[in-house]
């Protein structure tokens, strides 16, 4: 079994992060994902380290790279060059989904943009992945991760408040914005492919870092248009519960999270203070959240006697929500994520071996496949190529004009 989505085709003509994500989802998904890269250098995230990949002739690809393209074919070819956006055009037409992520209009110079590929395969979903989208003021520009974090209010509401040590705006440590617009790409071009499968017409999807990063501040984009509310920084504290929040121990750092009242009153008994518990300032959330600076410092006072793991474990037996803070180290190595298997052991073609972190839903009749380990460059360009009939004289000839690199 090769996962729910085989028999389809996508052609990603996308780089970095946003649009790689969405189609290393479909790859995960059964898709057969075509990745065309340009033949110098490929895909820029194959530089980005270190650290690189080892394999039997020194250092390789970037980390970076092997974590958004497994279970695709590296093609490289450069479309800039008319024989090259020829044979783009003619992948195109055999394809169910195209991902691209250029500025926008840049495409259309090759034939490439939407217009021109659905008029010769109208039921192709091509899904466009901009900083701002095709429309608005903004469409020109260029967008990446970090200014979108800023521009979208993130940043706002991301670091330690004006009033403490280390106060300022920061971005979150992951590339969140990139990562959301690839998620909700694939979530669209799903949906797309449930039309088509109606209707049997394709469309054009217009994902936007800026739109999708602001869909996402969720409650604290609402507490402003209910509440009139201007958001801050807060460092680890909820904007709308209380307490929900890292506090410190005897020997480091421990996460309180209480979504209710009765959670709140639990935390209180395994700390021996029934006054909080009793006090009717603190009886629900409203009364914690106006009081809450008073509230956690007795809370503070009290979690700072216990070592961490006495704490974790006495929340565990309260049935208060809890957790340490772990490094990326501590959390790959943990018995849960051992037990999830999201770890993937894979092996590229020359026997490097490579583990992934996995897709993370399990579903019961048509789970995730890892059937192709991050290729090298222009793995798979000749045998794609020669499923379109072009034969290896031609091949030479387009390698010789730098259109294409094979490995040959």
């Amino acid at each position: 079994m090769s996962g729910p989505l085989q028999g389809l085709k996508v052609l990603d003509l996308s780089r970095v992060l946003a649009g790689p994500w969405a189609s290393q989802v479909l790859g995960d998904l059964g898709a057969e994902v075509w990745k065309i890269e340009r033949p110098e250098t490929g895909d820029d995230t194959r530089l980005w380290g270190p650290p690189f990949v080892q394999g039997p002739d020194g250092p390789s690809d970037a980390a970076y790279y092997l974590c958004a393209n497994r279970n695709k074919r590296s093609i490289a070819i450069d479309f800039g060059m008319p024989e090259g956006a020829a044979l783009v055009r003619r992948l195109a037409e055999r394809a169910d989904i195209l991902v691209e992520n250029f500025k926008t209009g840049a495409l259309a110079r090759y034939g490439l943009d939407y217009a021109s590929l659905s008029a010769a395969n109208p039921g192709l979903i091509y899904c466009s992945v901009t900083g701002f989208g095709q429309t608005g003021p903004y469409a020109s520009r260029g967008g990446y991760d970090f200014l979108i974090q800023g521009m979208s209010g993130l940043m706002s509401v991301t670091g330690r408040p004006d009033d403490e040590p280390g106060a300022g705006p920061i971005k979150v440590g992951l590339p969140v914005s990139d990562l959301f617009t690839g998620l909700y790409a694939a979530t669209s071009i799903l949906a797309a492919l449930h039309h088509r499968s109606a209707t049997g017409e394709g469309q054009h999807i217009d994902c936007a870092l800026l739109d999708s990063q602001v869909a996402v501040l969720v409650n604290q984009g609402m507490n402003h248009i209910v509440g009139g509310l201007t958001p801050g920084r807060l460092g680890n504290s909820h904007p709308n519960v209380v307490p929900y929040r890292e506090f410190q121990t005897a020997d480091g750092y421990v996460l309180v999270a209480c979504g209710n009242d009765g959670q709140f009153r639990s935390l209180c008994a395994l700390l021996n203070l029934p006054e909080l518990a009793a006090d009717p300032r603190f009886r629900d959330n409203v009364g914690r959240l106006r009081d809450r600076k008073e509230l956690e410092a007795g809370l503070g006072a009290a979690i700072r006697q216990w070592t961490s793991a006495d704490f974790f474990a006495a929340m565990e037996a309260g049935g208060v929500p809890g957790g340490p803070i772990n490094r990326i180290d501590q959390i790959l190595a943990d018995p849960q994520v051992a037990a999830r298997g999201l770890l993937k052991r894979m092996e590229r073609s020359d026997g490097t071996p490579v583990t992934v972190i996995g897709y993370p839903s399990q579903l019961s009749r048509t789970p995730a496949t890892y059937r192709i380990a991050p290729q090298t460059l222009g793995e798979s360009t000749a045998d794609v190529l020669a499923s379109l009939g072009v034969d290896e004289a031609e091949r030479a000839t387009l390698r010789e004009k730098g259109i294409i690199r094979d490995g040959r």
